[in-house]
C-alpha cells in the first residue's frame, strides 16, 4: 500500500510539473508572438525586402554590377597580354630589316620590282 501512495504522489508531482511547463511554454509562445508581430519587426521586414529587391541600389543590382566588374577585369588582363605580345612583335620588326621584309611579304604581299609572286592556297 505504501508503494501505491508513493507512485500516486510521483504521478501527481510529474503531472504538476508538466502543467507548469505547459503553462510557461504557452506564455513563451505568447511572448514570441508579440515580438514577431510587433510593429518594429514588421517595418524591418518590409525595409529588408525593399532594399533587397526594389531599391535602386538593391542587393541584386549590386551582384550584377560585381559580375560585370569581374568580367571587365578579365578582359583587361587579356588585352594587357595582347599589348605585350604586340609590342614584342613591333620591337622585332624595328630591330631587324630582314624580319620587316618577311612580315611585309607575308602579310601585305609586297615584292621587289624584279620578282614575281605566286600565291598558292591549300
Amino acid at each position: 500500500m505504501l508503494t501505491f501512495v508513493n507512485e500516486f504522489d510521483n504521478y501527481l508531482f510529474l503531472n504538476y510539473k508538466t502543467t507548469l511547463f505547459m503553462s510557461s511554454f504557452g506564455q513563451k509562445i505568447k511572448k514570441y508572438r508579440k515580438i514577431f508581430f510587433s510593429k518594429y519587426l514588421v517595418v524591418f521586414i518590409i525595409f529588408a525586402v525593399f532594399v533587397t529587391f526594389f531599391d535602386e541600389h538593391s542587393l541584386i543590382h549590386r551582384w550584377e554590377t560585381h559580375q560585370k566588374i569581374v568580367q571587365l577585369e578579365k578582359e583587361l588582363k587579356f588585352y594587357k597580354e595582347e599589348i605585350k605580345v604586340t609590342q614584342q612583335k613591333k620591337n622585332e620588326l624595328k630591330s631587324n630589316k630582314e624580319n620587316l621584309e618577311k612580315f611585309a611579304r607575308e602579310h601585305y604581299y609586297m615584292k621587289k620590282e624584279s620578282e614575281d609572286i605566286f600565291i598558292i592556297k591549300e
